[in-house]
């Protein structure tokens, strides 16, 4: 699915327009999780990647995505959850992320996409502290919405310096 198409669906904004801030959100194993819709670059279907060698197990690889270099990562395999086979809901979403020296557009494989809301500073919690039992410093908040609890990531922690290399590697 292209940014095109999903912003021709039907409004699926839960909340007022205007108020807070808008997050694309998708699933990985039955959880929902967010992101800012304005890092969200395109939405892409599964296809087949081009691996590198020597990288983290959740790297799957490279893609060129007209004439850009874009690192791909599993973010099942990211947050050490079961690996399985993808299928047509499994995507691609192709994000911006800071790191490093700046800029840099890598995609990422969900289950699915969900929805598009728009989360007002009221529906926030800040994410627990986990302690040394947990590594969880990519998790931004917990939001609220329509009596389900969202995972909203800071994408940016998502990625390590290594990923960010393979990028600039190859551009």
């Amino acid at each position: 699915m292209t940014m095109t198409e999903l912003q021709e669906r039907p409004s699926p904004v839960r909340q007022l327009e205007g108020v807070g801030n808008q997050y694309l959100t998708f699933l990985l194993a039955g959880e929902e999780y967010g992101v800012d819709i304005l890092r969200v670059q395109e939405i892409k279907g599964w296809d087949r990647v081009t691996p590198i060698p020597n990288t983290n197990e959740y790297v799957l690889g490279v893609i060129n995505l007209r004439g850009a270099v874009v690192p791909i990562i599993d973010l099942r395999l990211r947050f050490r959850m079961e690996q399985v086979e993808y299928t047509k809901t499994t995507v691609v979403m192709v994000l911006k992320v800071q790191c490093g020296n700046g800029e840099r557009t890598m995609g990422f494989v969900v289950d699915a996409v969900s929805d598009v809301y728009s989360v007002g500073d009221d529906q926030l919690q800040p994410p627990p502290e986990l302690g040394r039992s947990g590594d969880a410093h990519f998790v931004k908040s917990l939001a609220t919405v329509e009596g389900k609890m969202i995972i909203l990531l800071d994408i940016d922690q998502l990625v390590d310096l290594s990923v960010a290399a393979v990028s600039e590697k190859k551009q």
